[in-house]
């Protein structure tokens, strides 16, 4: 209730018209900055010391190397992550920015809600869209927890509309900034992290349908795997 109640209190001033222009015209997508409460940002950053044992590294070549914590383990060690996705005036929020009856995904998909780890030089992802398996929308939340770096989102507006010039833009995810766009028109990446920089953010999946289907399925699991 009380994640609730500062949730309410941090949309309670929120311009609906103007995001949701601003959302539309940027081809769904929308930066926000100092949108989480302080009261929430620190739960959150009073936990990462404790978490640190749960990290998970990975190394893609020429893909992606860095370190996260999936829903299955914030689930157990950390379930204000949880909580804090299912809150339904988060959910709210999104649906009147997006204009969609979003849902949350499914409890086997390990993308619903994670920690992303960016602590060792050259931590990075490159080019991609967070593609959605669903046969409906999925759209991608970036909360900014820890931001100690050179570290940028770099991002291509309206890269796949044939009559507009794509535009490439970046932003440093600062500490409470939210980031919300449609994965599949978002062409993005994070620039490779320097040396003694550290960068964390919280990122959480919705959809507006949770069905896939099977060819979907088998492609999303190899690429878990």
């Amino acid at each position: 209730m009380e994640l609730q109640t500062e949730i309410y209190q941090a949309i309670a001033a929120v311009d609906y018209q103007k995001l949701q222009a601003e959302f539309q015209a940027q081809n769904e997508f929308l930066v926000l900055e100092n949108f989480l409460p302080n009261s929430i940002l620190n739960k959150f950053l009073s936990l990462l010391p404790s978490l640190q044992p749960a990290i998970n590294r990975n190394y893609i070549p020429n893909h992606k190397k860095g370190g996260s914590i999936s829903r299955y383990s914030l689930d157990s060690l950390a379930p204000i992550f949880g909580e804090f996705y299912q809150l339904n005036a988060f959910f709210e929020f999104l649906n009147k920015i997006t204009g969609e009856k979003l849902l949350p995904c499914p409890n086997y998909d390990p993308h619903t809600y994670a920690l992303y780890y960016y602590t060792e030089p050259g931590d990075h992802i490159q080019y991609h869209y967070d593609t959605s398996y669903y046969r409906g929308k999925r759209y991608t939340v970036l909360l900014g927890l820890v931001e100690r770096s050179s570290s940028k989102l770099e991002y291509q507006l309206y890269r796949d509309i044939p009559d507009r010039e794509t535009q490439m833009r970046s932003l440093s995810l600062t500490p409470g900034t939210l980031v919300l766009f449609n994965g599949d028109n978002l062409y993005h990446r994070v620039t490779p992290l320097g040396q003694n920089e550290q960068r964390i953010v919280l990122t959480l999946e919705y959809v507006t349908d949770t069905h896939m289907g099977m060819l979907k399925r088998f492609v999303s699991n190899i690429k878990d795997a």
